[in-house]
Formats: structure tokens, C-alpha cells, sequence
């Protein structure tokens, strides 16, 4: 299926692991040239080095820290001089917590990474794409948003009012062509799923692999996802084929999330 990616740029934050990482590669896999952003540079120059040799396209490393508005501005401004018309909202998450006994400024923090941060850079970026009646915003939360997670309190709370604002948004730029979606990863073995269960067993004194094993057993598909199978759904969602999907959460998590 020919996706109409090639020669479309997009940029991909958080790429320098797990589903930011898949996500970037996949589109680079499909003739998109891809700007890489994380606080990471020098790994992400890595990792653009690998995708220009695979994938023949312009991949580009962009440090970006989204609690530091100056680093949200430049990257904004690099991203606006080339042009962007996908763009890949990736925050990570904050370490396990209950609801209670999180000190504010904890809260705070987080809020400016994890939404203040996102929403900064969507509000830059998504103009342009009206212009020109063509854009793509991805926002990856997480499936605690429909059914909270046990011990991510914070992560529940902060990505749920994320959601609610690409909600509203996508419903003040369909009519140009920019089509906003929020996708639900469920337990997909990434870097930031391993750490939370090596978290779990350290909390319970049990063993991560038995852990690990757990958490499987309750996924309908007896297993973690793989983040190809993640960025699989993230690069038809940025694409022209996904052009009538807008304002939706897709779930990715082998049928984890009970609710219908």
C-alpha cells in the first residue's frame, strides 16, 4: 500500500528509545524525512546516522527538553524553517506514584513536560499545517487514560488532560486538513516498561521476570507488544490513507484495556 509519505518530514520527539524510536524509523522506512528530538543529541546523531544510510532520506538530531521553554523554542524554530507536517508528540512518563502524597512541585514538573511542553510545540507547529491544509499530530499517552494503572498516579492524572485538549483541537482543524489522534499503548517491551517492572519488583521483593511474566498473563495475547507493531499503527495514522481518522484514542495493547 502506497501510505504517501515520501518526501513528507516529520518530527518525531522523544526518538532516541522505544516507541518515539519505532516510530521514526518506521516513517524514515516509508520516504519520510524525519527531524529526531530528545535531550539525548548525541545519540540521536546515531541514530539519524543509521536511518540516512538505511532509508535514503534526510534525517536530522534536535536536542529537546520539554520543561525548558528555550529549548522548546528552538526546536520549534528549526522545525518551522524546514517545514513539518507530521508531528509526533512522545513526552515519556513520570516514575510510579500513588495519587496521594506527591509533593507539588513534583506535579508541577511533570505537568510542564508532560503537557505544558506538548502542548507549547503542538501550538507552534500545527498553523503551518492548516495553511497548507495538510497535517498529522500523533500524541502517544498511554492506556491508564481509559483504565488507570495501579501505581501511576501521576501518569493517569497528566495524560488524561492531554487528551482532552488534542480532543478539542482536533475538532477546530479538521475542516483544514489536519487530523489530530491520541494512541494508547498498552505493555509494549520498551526501555520505560522494563524499567516499571524492575520498579514493581523491587517494590513487591519479587523477580522482574516473574513480574514480567505476570503482567503477560493478563493480556489477552499472553505477551508484551513489540514496538514495531506500535509504530506499525503510528505510521498509517500519519499518512494520506488515514486522511477521514481524526479525534480518536487507538488502543495498541493486545486487548489489555476490559472496557469496551
Amino acid at each position: 500500500m502506497e501510505l504517501g509519505l515520501k518526501g513528507k518530514r516529520a518530527l518525531v520527539v522523544g526518538a532516541s528509545r522505544g516507541l518515539g524510536r519505532g516510530i521514526a524509523e518506521g516513517l524514515a522506512a516509508e520516504g519520510c524525512h524525519v527531524l529526531l528530538a530528545a535531550r539525548n543529541v548525541e545519540k540521536l546523531g546515531t541514530i539519524a546516522r543509521d536511518i540516512r544510510a538505511r532509508c535514503l532520506v534526510e534525517a536530522e538530531a534536535m536536542e529537546l527538553d520539554l520543561a525548558d521553554p528555550s529549548s522548546v523554542d528552538a526546536c520549534c524554530a528549526r522545525a518551522l524553517a524546514l517545514g513539518v507536517d507530521v508531528l509526533v508528540n512522545n513526552s515519556g512518563g513520570p516514575p510510579p506514584s500513588d495519587a496521594l502524597g506527591v509533593a507539588a512541585d513534583t506535579w508541577r514538573r511533570q505537568f510542564e513536560i508532560m503537557v505544558l511542553g506538548v502542548i507549547s510545540l503542538t501550538d507552534r507547529l500545527v498553523p503551518p499545517m492548516r495553511a497548507q491544509k495538510w497535517g498529522r499530530v500523533l500524541t502517544i499517552a498511554s492506556s491508564g487514560v481509559i483504565q488507570p494503572i495501579p501505581t501511576l498516579g501521576m501518569s493517569n492524572t497528566l495524560r488524561a488532560g492531554l487528551v482532552a485538549w488534542m480532543k478539542t483541537l482536533a475538532g477546530e482543524v479538521a475542516a483544514d486538513g489536519v487530523t489530530v489522534n491520541v494512541l494508547l499503548p498498552g505493555r509494549i517491551a520498551t526501555e520505560r516498561i522494563a524499567e516499571l517492572d524492575a520498579a514493581a519488583a523491587k517494590r513487591l521483593g519479587g523477580d522482574v521476570d516473574e513480574i514480567s511474566r505476570q503482567a503477560a498473563s493478563n493480556i489477552p495475547m499472553g505477551r508484551y507488544g513489540a514496538v514495531e507493531e506500535f509504530a506499525s499503527v503510528a505510521v498509517f495514522l500519519a499518512s494520506e490513507k488515514s486522511s477521514y481518522v481524526t479525534g480518536t484514542m487507538v488502543r495498541i495493547d493486545g486487548g489489555l484495556v476490559s472496557s469496551i
